[in-house]
């Protein structure tokens, strides 16, 4: 083999090295930035929103009293009206004006409200006229979020104790891939029937002290591809034959010169 060949097939070799690597400081999280304590918060509150199902659970020491406050959802059976299966506790929807229907009182608005703010609300209602010192419970069963984009196991989840961070959300996707950008998470979420759009830097300790470090039900965050993923994917999806192609031609050219 003549030496201009040669020094093409190892300056090839080593352009294909080079472009292999990724640098820690483009995948690595949590790496810039100190973490301002006095910006940090993990009072994390719910705030309830239209289209949230709720589970309010009134108990007393009067149990007679709490009856009309915990009514049973029931199926029957069309044919012969017998109950099916096993009763179980009335969720209440949240309609599009952020109102439910509760029992007694009727129509309540507590759309916008948190939940300390609507349990006050409830006891306010209830205390001395129906029960007395009532204690109430209420939790969202169809709290979710949505991660979408550059992950190993995008989807829809289920959060069974409203408390979800915006790491445990990834974690939950399988974390990033390799060519998901890091610096440019993009979190959206729907308030007062508006959408607003954050963006966030995984790699920066600032990420703890962001608005949408803790989620809200219904939010979504979605990571974007990089540029050589953008690029890849644009590539002939015969690209890898040619490449196996050619290695054989330049091993043959090698054993034929030598």
């Amino acid at each position: 083999m003549n030496m201009s060949l040669k020094k093409s097939i190892l300056f090839l070799l080593v352009l294909v090295s080079l472009s292999s690597c990724v640098s820690n400081k483009k995948i690595a999280y949590f790496q810039y930035d100190e973490i301002d304590q006095s910006k940090v918060s993990n009072n994390y509150k719910t705030i309830f929103k239209p289209d949230d199902l709720l589970q309010i659970t009134v108990s007393s020491e009067d149990l007679q009293a709490v009856k009309p406050f915990n009514l049973p959802a029931v199926t029957f059976n069309t044919t012969t009206d017998a109950v099916v299966g096993q009763p179980r506790q009335q969720s209440y929807l949240i309609d599009s004006k952020g109102e439910i229907d509760f029992p007694i009182f009727g129509k309540l608005k507590i759309g916008g409200l948190t939940r300390e703010e609507t349990i006050f609300l409830l006891q306010s209602k209830l205390d001395p006229d129906y029960v007395k010192d009532p204690n109430i419970n209420i939790r969202i069963s169809n709290f979710k979020i949505s991660v979408m984009g550059d992950v190993r196991k995008p989807g829809t989840y289920n959060i069974p104790n409203e408390r979800v961070s915006i790491i445990d959300a990834i974690a939950l996707a399988g974390d990033l891939n390799i060519s998901g950008k890091r610096d440019n998470v993009l979190i959206q979420r729907e308030a007062d029937g508006k959408k607003t759009q954050y963006r966030v830097d995984l790699r920066s300790n600032k990420l703890n002290t962001s608005p949408v470090f803790y989620l809200q039900q219904n939010d979504v965050v979605y990571v974007e591809h990089n540029n050589a993923a953008i690029q890849s994917a644009s590539y002939n999806r015969n690209t890898g034959l040619f490449i196996s192609i050619g290695s054989v031609l330049i091993s043959l050219i090698t054993v034929l010169t030598r």
